[in-house]
Order: C-alpha cells, then sequence, then structure tokens
C-alpha cells in the first residue's frame, strides 16, 4: 500500500503508536475515493442500537440487511464503515478486506433512562472480525462520564497494544446541559479535547453552533476574540483544541437534513480544517442511488471539486 506524504505527516503526529496501529490507521486514511488525501468519510450504522429499527431503517426497507451498508460504504468509495458487533460480523466474511471497519464497542438505547453506554464488543472481537479500530463513545457532562472515560483506557490500553487505532465518539450531554449546550462552540471543543486526552486517533463530535455555553468560558472567548461568526471559524477553533491540529478530527452529519444544508455544513468543515465527516442517517435512509449520489458530491466537496 502507497502512503503518500500527507498521510506520512498525519501519522507522525502519533508519536507513541507501535507499527500496527499505525498500519492500521494509513488503512482508513488511504482508503477510498479520498485516499492519501487526510480527509475521510466513514459510514456509522449503530443507529439500530440508539433508535431502535423502525426510527433507523424504515424509511428505505433495504438497509436493515447489515450486507447493504457494507455495500453502500464500498461502492461510495468511503474511508471505512463503522458499527456494532452484530452487523460487523453479519457482513464480516462476505466483505473481509473490502473495507477498513471500525467495531462499534459500547452503545445506548432509546429505552433506557441513564445517559450511559453499554459495553457490547471487545478488542479480540475487533480482531477476530479483522477491524481496523475500535469506537467508543463518551457522554461528558454525564453522571456517568468517569466510569466511561475509565472504560475507554483499559480498551484503549488494549487496542493500542494489539495495534489497533482507537475512534472516540464524544458526545456532550447531562443534567447541566441543556440542548442548546450540547453543541455550543465551547462545549464542542472542550469535549474534542478530552477525547485528544484520553488518546483517540480520531475523534468525532458534532458540529458546532455559535454558542458559549459555560459561564466560565464566556469571558474566556469574549477577552481573547475568538471568532464563532462561521462554520469554517468555529470548526478551526475545536481542530486547533485537538492538540493543535495533531489529531484527526471529523464531525457528525447531524440530524437528518435536506441536501443543500447538509453539503453547507460540509463546506465549512473543509474550509476549518476538518479530516472528514461521518455520515449515517443522512445517507442511509435514502434510495441507495440517491444515497451515492450524496456521498460522491460530499467527497467531492472535501476534493475541492463542488
Amino acid at each position: 500500500m502507497r502512503i503518500t506524504q500527507r498521510v506520512k505527516k498525519i501519522l507522525d503526529c502519533y508519536e507513541s503508536d507501535n507499527p500496527g496501529t499505525k498500519a492500521n490507521l494509513a488503512r482508513i486514511l488511504m482508503e477510498g475515493k479520498l485516499g492519501g488525501t487526510g480527509k475521510l468519510v466513514i459510514l456509522p450504522v449503530d443507529q439500530g442500537f440508539e433508535h431502535g429499527p423502525a426510527r433507523s431503517f424504515a424509511p428505505n426497507p433495504p438497509a436493515y440487511d447489515p450486507h447493504y451498508h457494507f455495500q453502500l460504504a464500498v461502492e461510495a468509495g468511503l474511508s471505512a464503515y463503522a458499527a456494532p458487533l452484530g452487523m460487523i460480523e453479519a457482513g464480516a466474511a462476505s466483505y473481509a478486506g473490502a473495507i477498513p471497519t471500525i467495531l462499534k464497542v459500547n452503545s445506548s438505547n432509546s429505552l433506557a433512562t441513564t445517559k450511559d453506554q453499554a459495553v457490547t464488543g471487545s478488542v479480540s472481537d475487533a480482531l477476530r472480525l479483522g477491524c481496523s479500530a475500535i469506537g467508543f463513545t463518551i457522554y461528558p457532562g454525564s453522571e456517568y462520564a468517569f466510569d466511561q472515560m475509565e472504560e475507554l483506557r483499559e480498551l484503549t490500553e488494549e487496542a493500542k497494544a494489539a495495534g489497533l487505532a482507537v475512534v472516540v465518539w464524544s458526545y456532550p450531554r447531562g443534567p447541566l446541559l441543556d440542548k442548546a449546550g450540547e453543541t455550543a462552540l465551547d462545549i464542542c471543543a472542550y469535549a474534542a479535547h478530552i477525547a485528544a486526552l484520553l488518546g483517540a486517533h480520531i475523534i468525532k463530535v458534532k458540529p458546532p453552533t455559535d454558542v458559549v455555553s459555560l459561564d466560565a468560558a464566556k469571558k474566556t472567548y469574549q477577552t481573547y476574540d475568538i471568532d464563532r461568526s462561521t462554520m469554517a471559524k468555529r470548526i478551526e477553533h475545536v481542530v486547533q483544541a485537538c492538540f493543535g491540529g495533531k489529531r484527526i478530527v471529523v464531525f457528525s452529519g447531524g440530524e437528518t437534513s435536506d441536501a443543500e444544508g447538509l453539503y453547507e455544513t460540509i463546506r465549512g468543515l473543509r474550509d476549518g480544517g476538518a479530516n472528514g465527516s461521518i455520515i449515517g442517517r443522512n445517507t442511509f435512509q435514502r434510495p441507495k442511488a440517491e444515497a451515492l449520489a450524496m456521498l460522491n458530491k460530499i467527497i467531492e466537496i472535501y476534493q475541492g471539486k463542488a
């Protein structure tokens, strides 16, 4: 596999990692239509756990079949496919080596009453299935955040020792955060920084709004005139929070959106220096031809063609 200078420069930022982990990061960074550019588009399909099967797949019934998502990721030329244990197992043999996979090793569900996640997969599962990385969600601000961080620390240590990369979904939520606070600029940057401090190779957060939520942070943002006027400037600030841009930072697609609104967000991510997007429901809930066209347009935006 040829490694571009851009990807080598990214890998050089991970100074403590062994060759196995760097090779798996390279597999993701060199895969698909964006391979070698330092940009990523990843398909995540953990929404069945999070929201239930009908809310996730009824808009596009072929998506009930796990093979559909492997096919979508491969045909679209994406960087990787992320899913919980059962979804990866259901297509592991048919699509072995076809695309890098990320095993999502913890999940929540809409039936629960707590802001917590259960560990539902392991590093040994990821190795058995040929995955390049494990994925883990933390909820900074939750009453269970410290337990989640300790679980992540143990899994990260094990994954890195085995040569796997670690992807962290860092989603702020909890009793002190209202809906606006969950995507406020200061909170998103804080959540991304926490993930970096916990040893994540790839950090996933939501695109931030121009809100500054924490009273303690408002004076700092005013005093130092931190520009939050555009999506690009806000993304730039979040990327800066991840060790001055030395960690891979990708952003969710958010709630189901109209296509033009999504593309405009993607342009802001690109212009702000994001490494890419993890796009789920906005694509797989559409008919396949429409989803492929949308993913191709997103890739073209990251390539600077749209």
